[in-house]
């Protein structure tokens, strides 16, 4: 088994482990998602999981927000709080993410209760930092394409997700393997999205974690990953039912 997924493993049955006879959180009409878009995206990138999640019968906040205009630490309470005020009160609530919105989930929760949330997903974040961001910011028109919060997704001093801890709710991980940015993937470590190393999504806690032959820009539209995520959502594994 390769070293990847041996600590994806390993990290997994430690989650669950800790997790013990934790209840299910509701589902289906019981619940609502919030759908957060990654960097320099909108909602309509998120819409075909929309609409999945939709017919499944949940209610669904499909967050538009503008990631390019300000720095995680504004973006986060606006695109979350902007998703539970569409869930409304009483309803418990779910998180699906791709790349930069799983940090803002992340950071907005590391300062807020969690009571209401129920399950997250996570698409491609890149929960260590990706070397890309680094290596890209010198290059003339990074900051006008991804703006404050890009130059917040590295490895470096200035890493958000480096500062955050191990989340205090029950979260999965669903990585990608290819690429159709060789520039980024260049100075990324092996396997990689194009924009983020496996590796460097996963994180302590995990409750489940699965790699899927896609690259980041299309992964929240794959029709394996709106599969996995209806899974999690529904039983908080991404495993078929029998």
């Amino acid at each position: 088994m390769k070293p990847i997924l041996v600590l994806a493993v390993l990290v997994v049955l430690a989650a669950a482990a800790a997790r013990g006879g934790q209840a299910p959180p509701a589902s289906g009409a019981d619940a609502c998602v919030v759908l957060l878009h990654g960097l320099a995206r909108s909602s309509r990138s998120m819409q075909k999981m929309a609409d999945a999640l939709t017919e499944a019968g949940y209610r669904v906040a499909n967050v538009s927000y503008p990631s390019r205009d300000h720095r995680i630490e504004q973006l986060a309470p606006m695109a979350v709080e902007d998703g539970l005020q569409q869930c409304g009160d009483g309803r418990r609530v779910h998180f699906v993410t791709h790349s930069l919105g799983g940090i803002l989930v992340r950071y907005y929760f590391a300062e807020h209760e969690v009571d209401r949330v129920g399950r997250v997903v996570m698409l491609a974040p890149p929960n260590q930092g990706s070397n890309a961001a680094d290596a890209m910011q010198d290059i003339p028109g990074f900051d006008w394409l991804n703006g404050p919060a890009g130059q917040q997704l590295g490895k470096g001093e200035a890493s958000v997700p480096l500062s955050l801890g191990q989340p205090g709710f029950e979260f999965a991980v669903i990585a990608g393997n290819r690429s159709i940015d060789p520039l980024s993937s260049a100075v990324l470590p092996n396997p990689d999205d194009g924009k983020v190393s496996v590796v460097d999504t996963m994180l302590e806690g995990m409750a489940d974690f699965k790699v899927i032959p896609v690259s980041h820009a299309y992964i929240m539209k794959d029709g394996l990953a709106i599969d996995l995520v209806r899974r999690f959502l529904e039983r908080g594994s991404f495993t078929a039912a029998d």
